[in-house]
C-alpha cells in the first residue's frame, strides 16, 4: 500500500511543479513541457532519477519528466557500449517506441477530431 502511496506523491509533487510553472512562472505549455523533460534529464544524467523510480515506481515513470530521463539514460547506456556514435543512437532506441506511438495516435486523432477555431 505504501507504493501506490509514494507513486501518488511523487507524481503528484511533479505535476504540481508543472502547474506551478504555468500559474507562478506564466510558461506556455510547450516551455513548461520543455522544462520539466530538461528537467528529467539533468536528474538522471545525476543518477538521481533511477532511484527516483525505484522508490516511486509509476510516479516517476509516467509524468513528462521521464522522457527526459530515457533520452539521457539511453544515451550513456549506449554511448558506453559503441561510443560518441552511441550517444545519438541510444536516445532513438530507447524512446522510438514512444515517439512512434505518439505520432500514430496524434495523426489518428486528427483524422476524427475538428479543431476549435
Amino acid at each position: 500500500m505504501m507504493q501506490y502511496l509514494w507513486a501518488f506523491l511523487v507524481g503528484g509533487a511533479i505535476c504540481v511543479v508543472g502547474q506551478l510553472l504555468f500559474d507562478v512562472a506564466k510558461l506556455t505549455p510547450a516551455h513548461t513541457m520543455a522544462t520539466l523533460v530538461v528537467a528529467g534529464a539533468i536528474v538522471d544524467g545525476l543518477g538521481l532519477y533511477e532511484p527516483l523510480i525505484k522508490f516511486a515506481g509509476a510516479g516517476a515513470t509516467v509524468p513528462i519528466t521521464s522522457f527526459g530521463n530515457s533520452l539521457v539514460h539511453g544515451a550513456i547506456q549506449q554511448m558506453k557500449l559503441d561510443g560518441w556514435t552511441g550517444a545519438i543512437t541510444g536516445i532513438f532506441k530507447i524512446t522510438s517506441a514512444g515517439i512512434t506511438a505518439a505520432i500514430f495516435f496524434a495523426f489518428f486523432a486528427a483524422l476524427f477530431v475538428k479543431p476549435k477555431g
